[in-house]
C-alpha cells in the first residue's frame, strides 16, 4: 500500500471514524380505526413488534383511546419493513389498520 493514503496529518482511519454517525431512528406509530379488532392489533404487536402480551395490550389501548400508539423505535429500513408487514397482514385479514413512521 502506498504511503500517500496514510501520510501524516491526513489520519485516514480517524477521518472515517469522525464521519460515521449512528443511524437516524424512527418511531413506528399504529393508528386507530373503527374496524380493526383489538384482538388483531394485539396479535400484530406480539408477532411483528415482538411485544409481550401485556405490552401489546397497553399499546393497543393507547391506539384505541388516543388515536395512535408507538409500537417501537427502529432504523428507517426496519421501520419500513415492519409497517409493510402490518399493512400486508391487515389487508389479508380485511382490516384497514395503518401504521406510519416519524423521526425520533
Amino acid at each position: 500500500m502506498s504511503d500517500q493514503f496514510a501520510s501524516p496529518g491526513t489520519g485516514l482511519a480517524s477521518d472515517v471514524e469522525d464521519e460515521v454517525k449512528p443511524p437516524k431512528l424512527y418511531r413506528v406509530l399504529m393508528h386507530n380505526d373503527d374496524y380493526t379488532t383489538m384482538e388483531f392489533v394485539v396479535a400484530v404487536l406480539v408477532s411483528v413488534f415482538r411485544k409481550t402480551a401485556e405490552e401489546a395490550v397497553e399499546i393497543m389501548l393507547n391506539v384505541h383511546q388516543r388515536g395512535a400508539g408507538v409500537c417501537g423505535v427502529y432504523t428507517a429500513s426496519i421501520a419500513e419493513t415492519k409497517m409493510e408487514t402490518v399493512h400486508s397482514r391487515a389487508k389479508d385479514h380485511g382490516f384497514p389498520l395503518r401504521c406510519s413512521m416519524e423521526p425520533e
